[in-house]
């Protein structure tokens, strides 16, 4: 299986209209490949706060059908990153988007853990409530968003909902870089999963991110990494790896907390 993560930059002086389009384009090159990936909020910028509520879109709005009719032209497993959602009956969301290869929606996954400690995303936007998986051909993907990353809980959720790889967009600052590695490696490990962490270039509303997209393999080997700066990160695992994995090393039949076992 080949997977493209396009570790894309948010210019400000770049309209959103023109963004779309250049990443629109950037998904057509990436014909071929099983699955693309894109990062958290790049249509506005993952720190850009005072525009989320200006730039919010509904679900079915110009970026699905810009990134809808990207996969179809592609013929790829599209996960488009996420966008600010207006919901027209409740408050804004963090909420990615994943289509097929005929451009088709196959899932919607609103952000559960809002970042921010009482201001910006935690303040400003609704906190999804569902996990969501996506069967692919190849491989079953769950998905996070960013902060997530921080929650173990949800990823072990996700593996109890039949995940083996775990795809997480995110809109990572540079000054917490060391974490990005370290969580994104522990959620591989501990799940015995693939990682797909696909992070964003450049700077969001004057906050450096810290790039360095990265794929994990179940044993906690990076398989690829990018640098800081734009990058397309192409990658080519074999999924059965994770049930070779989880076969050999049982741990996760081994668990106690959280599991619910059968009384008598």
């Amino acid at each position: 299986m080949r997977a493209s993560l396009l570790q894309i930059a948010v210019d400000e002086g770049e309209s959103i209209g023109s963004r779309r389009e250049r990443v629109a384009s950037l998904v057509r090159e990436q014909a071929g490949a099983d699955l693309v990936v894109l990062p958290e909020l790049w249509t506005t910028g993952a720190f850009a706060f005072e525009s989320f509520g200006a730039e919010a879109e509904p679900l079915e709005g110009p970026t699905y059908d810009v990134m809808a009719k990207a996969a179809s032209d592609a013929g790829v497993w599209l996960h488009a990153g996420s966008i600010p959602e207006r919901d027209p009956e409740g408050p804004l969301y963090n909420t990615s988007l994943v289509f097929s290869p005929a451009g088709e929606l196959a899932a919607a996954y609103r952000k559960i853990h809002r970042f921010g400690f009482d201001k910006g995303e935690a303040v400003l936007m609704g906190a999804g409530a569902e996990l969501v998986t996506v069967r692919l051909p190849e491989t079953v993907v769950g998905l996070a968003t960013c902060y997530d990353l921080r929650f173990p809980e949800l990823f072990r959720g996700l593996v109890d909902v039949g995940a083996e790889t775990l795809v997480i967009p995110a809109g990572w600052p540079e000054r917490r870089r060391a974490h990005w590695t370290l969580l994104a490696r522990a959620r591989a490990v501990e799940n015995q999963a693939f990682v797909l962490a696909c992070g964003t270039a450049g700077a969001h509303a004057g906050v450096p991110q810290a790039g360095h997209s990265i794929v994990v393999d179940p044993w906690g080997e990076v398989l690829a990494e990018a640098g800081a700066g734009e990058e397309v990160l192409s990658v080519e695992f074999d999924p059965a790896k994770v049930g070779v994995t989880r076969g050999r090393f049982p741990v996760l039949r081994d668990r106690v907390l959280g599991v619910e076992r059968p009384r008598g």
